[in-house]
């Protein structure tokens, strides 16, 4: 069986698949990743250029899978990727990419770096290399259920406020109702406001929904430290309760990689098709409108904008159904620079808001949103997806910006009709 090093390097080696190689392979090393990358554009460190952020997988593509590689082993001109060189490179693989897309959607031929990206860090767990801020975070989501800790008792605290305030019901585990609502640790935690102001939506629109007692959490740890064992159990978890309750659609919540996680990765993750559909919460605000289900009255007049989440948007495709939504609620909504598929990240996703030793570099490379909203003078940003609120609040603070964070759900049920 060998050493426990030699089954990590192993494990590293085998995720070098079909589609990487070819990546690998196609890639002209022209740097335009690098200039789509904030990372590099806010540190002008070449270090953080996206590909180069791949050189341990590169090396082991070419060394185990290429011809040349190949004779250059035999002839003992290559050396092995070693436990030192991860240890190295990790850093660069998990507190300097978000997983945002913007790499992938600027590289002139088509390579997924975020996929690369993600089977280096498959790669990276399977060597027992990887931050320790994620690693707890996973455990508690796989032993817990939440990665920050969260229990029922903390979420059935904050319905029944949500109750009190807005004088209604909030279903739980009704079996046979349309839709299923699951939510972020940070939307029961830090923004709990979404609960009352779901319900309100739901009531004047009269949406059938429900809370699981035994699947709330959507928030997906193992598609931030690259596990996909962790990421299917905690997908798996999700669906029994959906099937469990007879579900029509499952509503994702204000969270970018449980969105990516649940809508678009889940279904390969246990390997068969959903009997149900997932929605973003957004998208279903815009579906009810389209519908003239959601029926709002007055308006924001203060120059505002909308921050993109980037799983939503980018690597979600879910552009226009936000702007519909706001453009209900702002008569003075503004575009960023480089908004929609474009927009630049927030710093704080794909699990580098929860690595603490990255935070120095976040908060950072935040300056390229500053510039963004310095361009603006607006006084409100909108958004939705919690860790990006999160990411946005910490580096507003940082930079001592006097802008207030909303969230898109909310501001709607600020303004429904009475």
């Amino acid at each position: 069986m060998g050493t426990s090093l030699e089954r990590g390097i192993q494990g590293f080696i085998e995720q070098v698949d079909r589609p990487t190689a070819s990546f690998f392979e196609s890639c002209v090393r022209c740097g335009m990743c690098a200039h789509a990358c904030l990372f590099y554009t806010e540190t002008g460190d070449p270090k953080y250029t996206p590909i180069y952020k791949l050189e341990p997988l590169r090396r082991v593509w070419e060394r185990e899978y290429t011809l040349f590689g190949r004779i250059k082993k035999w002839l003992g001109l290559s050396k092995p990727v070693t436990e030192a060189e991860l240890k190295e490179w990790e850093p660069l693989v998990y507190d300097s990419c978000t997983l945002c897309g913007r790499c992938s959607l600027m590289c002139p031929v088509g390579n997924d770096i975020v996929y690369m990206v993600r089977r280096a860090r498959e790669g990276m767990v399977a060597a027992g290399v990887a931050p320790d801020g994620l690693k707890q975070a996973a455990t508690r989501a796989v032993k817990i259920g939440s990665p920050m800790g969260v229990q029922l008792p903390a979420l059935k605290t904050q319905i029944a406020k949500a109750e009190k305030e807005t004088g209604l019901a909030i279903p739980f585990d009704k079996e046979g109702a349309e839709y299923l609502m699951v939510l972020s640790s940070a939307e029961i935690i830090e923004f709990s406001e979404i609960i009352p102001a779901a319900a309100r939506i739901f009531h004047a629109a009269g949406v059938s929904w429900t809370f699981s007692s035994d699947a709330f959490e959507a928030t997906n740890s193992g598609i931030q430290i690259g596990s996909s064992d962790i990421a299917t159990e905690l997908v798996s978890r999700i669906v029994r309760a959906a099937e469990r309750l007879k579900v029509k659609y499952v509503i994702s919540p204000e969270c970018g990689h449980a969105y990516t996680a649940l809508r678009w990765e889940g279904p390969n993750l246990i390997g068969r098709p959903y009997p149900f559909k997932v929605i973003h919460i957004v998208e279903l605000l815009d579906e009810l409108r389209a519908a003239g289900r959601l029926k709002t009255e007055g308006m924001e007049d203060e120059k505002l904008t909308f921050h993109d989440p980037c799983q939503l948007v980018r690597r979600g495709g879910v552009v226009e159904p936000p702007r519909n939504v706001l453009k209900m609620v702002a008569s003075n909504f503004v575009e960023m620079e480089d908004p929609g598929t474009l927009n630049w990240c927030c710093g704080g996703g794909g699990g580098v808001s929860s690595n603490e030793r990255a935070d120095e570099l976040r908060l950072k490379v935040f300056s390229r949103k500053k510039t963004q909203l310095d361009q603006l003078g607006v006084r409100t940003l909108v958004t939705a997806c919690s860790n990006c609120r999160d990411m946005l609040e910490d580096g507003l603070e940082h930079h001592r910006m006097d802008i207030k964070v909303v969230g898109l759900t909310e501001m709607v049920a600020e303004h429904l009709k009475q």
